[in-house]
């Protein structure tokens, strides 16, 4: 099952390419809970194995994307306010001490926050929305977001490019994984039919 997602992953990046990473991170970083971060290191990482995809260009366009997605969820979230927050945090099942956590740290560090606020779990999706919501002032707003987007992007894409030499002993084991799997839930199944027949027997 991993292996398909990943190849599935792999075959959007080889047809779409860079639009594809575009598309990922621009509606992560808008507040839509998709995997960006994960097709980012998978895009860079076939940078390096299969050279379809080059560095440099991943690392603007996600810069890019990433800038751009956190400025929609800013307007998005100045706009609608907190009662589209609340409705949000349903939507995509996001939790409240999620939320809670994030307005802590914007009350103690401020503009700050957004800087950090992409290698901090939970608080990427939700970085720019509230920030809209908690009424940031867009200037400084913009200026931290920039910055905490290009040194995410790029570290990000460093760590899967170096990664992707060992692509395939990753898809490697994934198959060794998944037959592994299978092999329990053979043992499982076939020890519960056992078991339930027993029962029937006495």
């Amino acid at each position: 099952m991993l292996h398909q997602i990943l190849d599935f992953l792999r075959e959007q990046l080889a047809v779409h390419g860079y639009w594809t990473v575009a598309l990922a991170l621009l509606l992560e970083n808008a507040g839509v809970p998709v995997p960006g971060e994960t097709i980012l290191l998978l895009a860079s990482a076939l940078a390096f194995s299969e050279q379809r995809l080059h560095l440099p260009y991943l690392i603007l366009v996600g810069t890019l994307a990433a800038t751009l997605g956190d400025n929609l969820g800013f307007a998005i979230g100045r706009r609608g306010g907190r009662p589209l927050l609340d409705r949000y945090k349903h939507w995509f099942r996001i939790p409240d001490r999620t939320i809670a956590r994030g307005e802590r740290l914007f009350s103690r560090y401020g503009a700050a926050t957004i800087f950090f606020a992409r290698f901090v779990f939970g608080m990427r999706v939700i970085a720019g929305p509230l920030a809209g919501v908690l009424r940031m002032p867009w200037g400084s707003f913009a200026v931290f977001n920039f910055l905490g987007a290009a040194l995410w992007v790029t570290v990000i894409s460093v760590v899967g490019y170096l990664f992707g030499r060992h692509w395939q002993d990753l898809v490697r084991l994934l198959h060794r994984v998944d037959v592994a799997v299978l092999l329990v839930v053979i043992v499982v199944a076939a020890w519960l039919w056992l078991r339930h027949r027993g029962r029937r027997g006495q």
